[in-house]
């Protein structure tokens, strides 16, 4: 069992003049900036829900209402964290900072004491390959380590080295971050990997936090729109803050403003190692087909070349393979680990292909953007230049808007047939959000909106024929769909279409 953890109202307040976050603490109706008492908080939360009595509770996010705080107080909160100070809660300490987002980031990693010092963190970021490269991570270092390796992915959250649970953010918030590294900790858990979205740094999520080592796998435009980023120039700069919170960096030697990121490391004495399929990387890989590669080692003194081998097919997955083996490595991986954890690593949803005799082959993937939905579908124009592709896609509701012209741009280079349907539409219609890809298409492309992504599913598995390929894009093994804040049961993609083939589960 978890020890009952508490922090004291000093320990805060001094943590935060550190931080240059302090405005000033509100006691007994009069503001301060020395304290006149001390007081000891048995929990710190945002969830008004979930306070408990001699509570810290946090204000924070752009939903926030006066109502959550007077529910937390009922409960027993008895001071609160906010950039605001709320005159009519006046028998609860404030304190007030200057950005609430890095302060509640300050307060977790202490209240949580520090966990992130007892583990090896490897860090993702980049626009596509993420998860698949985290899993790759997870697998090699589990066979080293014997599964003391915990996960923090898009799909799942891994805390113990084995149980999965489905997760809720790519990047955790900043107090539910130290409470899953805390948890992994106290499981035993040695090294943990884990992806950092470009929200993490726009929203301090993983603010104060240096990472073992951070990996930079590819950088396209994404999650541009008025609530995520306004530009790509935003983008890049927040996927960019990882070199500045890593003790060492892997960078794709062919990525998209590579001299920018280079000269950021060196600028911040940050080591970089690159990896690439030309002889100027540090390792070189090459493509022997199967999901073989090879590796030459050019530029550094950590050897590893020779051959190896993952299950998932793809240029691009045998490319997040060695970013994983290099990482891996890194941190003292011998050789044989490396091998066997590659070649066994499975990725939930990722590139999983279904075949029966007389039906249509059928992949499905989580490839929710430009580059990643690119990348899959010209693998499969590749392997089966013949046959005609048949995909169904949808676009999420409420964010990432740019994703929506980059499906039209995509279906028009690779689809021979389309059907428009749902992906997580939030508070959007569907309808809409179709039109947009719609309108983004080349009209020659031949398409059929369907909104039930079930009912989208079998219409494609029945027009197509048995010499045609069926893409599902976007949910993989997902089995939930976002709906008007609701997370609504699916059965999932890989569900739906195995049913309707007669093929049997696992």
């Amino acid at each position: 069992m978890s020890e009952k953890r508490q922090i004291t109202l000093e320990e805060i307040v001094e943590l935060l003049k550190e931080h240059h976050l302090l405005k000033e603490v509100w006691q007994k109706g009069k503001a301060h900036f020395q304290l006149l008492d001390n007081e000891t908080y048995e929990q710190v939360t945002y969830d008004s829900r979930q306070v408990e009595r001699n509570s810290l509770f946090i204000c924070k996010g752009q939903n926030f209402k006066m109502d959550f705080l007077t529910m937390a107080q009922e409960k027993g909160a008895v001071a609160y964290l906010s950039e605001t100070h709320f005159p009519e809660m006046e028998a609860m300490t404030a304190i007030l900072v200057t950005d609430v987002r890095k302060a509640m980031a300050c307060v977790a990693m202490a209240f949580y004491g520090y966990p992130q010092k007892e583990l090896k963190i490897i860090a993702y970021t980049g626009t596509k390959g993420k998860t698949t490269s985290a899993y790759f991570c997870k697998s090699i270092l589990d066979e080293w380590t014997d599964h003391h390796c915990a996960l923090l992915s898009t799909m799942e959250t891994i805390l113990d080295g084995k149980t999965k649970q489905k997760s809720k953010l790519t990047t955790p918030e900043s107090l539910d971050l130290y409470a899953m590294f805390r948890e992994a900790v106290d499981h035993g858990m040695t090294h943990l990997v884990m992806e950092v979205s470009s929200q993490a740094y726009k929203l301090h999520r993983v603010y104060g936090l240096t990472f073992d080592i951070g990996i930079f796998l590819n950088l396209s435009p994404d999650h541009i729109g008025p609530i995520e980023h306004p530009t790509y120039e935003d983008y890049i700069y927040c996927k960019s803050e990882l070199i500045e919170n890593s003790r060492l960096m892997i960078i794709e030697d062919e990525i998209d403003q590579k001299e920018f990121l280079l000269e950021k490391a060196a600028a911040l004495h940050v080591p970089v190692i690159t990896y690439g399929k030309t002889e100027a990387a540090d390792y070189e890989w090459k493509s022997k087909g199967s999901g073989i590669f090879s590796v030459e080692t050019h530029g550094s003194d950590v050897e590893l070349s020779g051959e190896y081998q993952t299950q998932l097919l793809g240029d691009f997955n045998q490319s997040n393979g060695l970013s994983a083996l290099i990482a891996c490595r890194q941190l003292g991986a011998d050789e044989e680990s490396l091998r066997e954890g590659l070649r066994k690593a499975l990725v939930p949803g990722r590139m999983e292909c279904l075949k029966k005799e007389g039906e249509p082959v059928v992949y499905i993937d989580y490839a929710h953007n430009y580059l990643s939905a690119s990348s899959l579908l010209s693998f499969i124009k590749k392997e089966y230049p013949q046959q005609k592709i048949y995909v169904v896609v949808g676009s999420t509701g409420n964010k990432a808007e740019s994703r929506r012209q980059d499906f039209g741009r995509v279906l028009s280079e690779y689809a021979d047939y389309a059907v428009l349907t749902s992906d997580d539409p939030g508070y959007e219609d569907p309808r809409e959000i179709n039109a947009e890809i719609i309108a983004a298409m080349d009209s020659k492309v031949p398409y059929t909106e369907i909104v039930d992504r079930k009912e989208a599913i079998e219409f494609i598995l029945d027009k197509a024929t048995k010499d045609d390929i069926v893409v599902l894009m976007g949910k993989g093994r997902d089995a939930s769909q976002q709906i008007c804040g609701e997370s609504v049961p699916y059965l999932g993609d890989v569900t739906i279409a195995k049913n309707y083939l007669g093929i049997e589960s696992e």
